[in-house]
């Protein structure tokens, strides 16, 4: 596989090596060894996923910007299986040289990239395809109660999120406040992983 740092530190693209034939492809999706041997380094601390979750959405659907809050902090490794996502990461690290910048990247079926989304950041998508299969791995389990999130349309953002159409977004995620109203609970002091 092959790791692409970002322009925000510790938001990774990762593109795995895909072998294909008349028959079709065949690719690793996750190895620890692997992830342990190339990302590892990058972070100076290992990852160990401990969930996997999937979410299965028509086009137009927006999800985000989510987060837990510590001591419940999540890092993400994330990938469209079906369909076509632009996938979104914003710093709300408090203090941090990049807070409310946001890195995004195209995830799609054909191109078989993951997104690592470090803790100290909200994470979001919108389906750019008829439906979309979304799938991620989380490093802590899911905590409701130290569930947040921001404005997934916050417009002070500056996110592209390439919709033509209104946007469908839950009952939940219309709720969440924008950043300049936001009291992030991150500091730059946290781990990052």
């Amino acid at each position: 596989m092959e790791v692409i740092k970002t322009d925000i530190e510790g938001v990774l693209i990762i593109e795995p090596k895909v072998f294909k034939d008349p028959r079709g492809y065949f690719f690793e999706s996750f190895s620890q060894r692997e992830f342990d041997e190339k990302v590892t380094p990058i972070l100076g601390h290992s990852i160990k996923f401990v969930q996997d979750n999937e979410s299965m959405s028509s086009y137009g659907v927006m999800r985000g910007l989510h987060f837990q809050r510590p001591p419940f902090t999540q890092s993400k490794l994330v990938r469209c299986v079906k369909g076509a996502v632009l996938d979104v990461a914003v710093d709300i690290r408090k203090g941090s040289k990049t807070y409310g910048q946001h890195m995004s990247v195209e995830l799609t079926e054909d191109n078989h990239r993951q997104f690592f989304v470090p803790r100290g950041f909200a994470h979001g998508f919108a389906v750019l395809s008829e439906t979309a299969i979304f799938q991620y791995k989380c490093d802590e389990f899911y905590h409701p109660e130290a569930d947040g999130g921001i404005s997934i349309l916050d417009d002070s953002l500056g996110i592209d999120w390439r919709l033509n159409d209104k946007a469908i977004l839950s009952e939940k995620d219309t709720k969440h406040p924008i950043l300049k109203d936001f009291h992030t609970p991150f500091d730059i002091k946290i781990s990052l992983y």
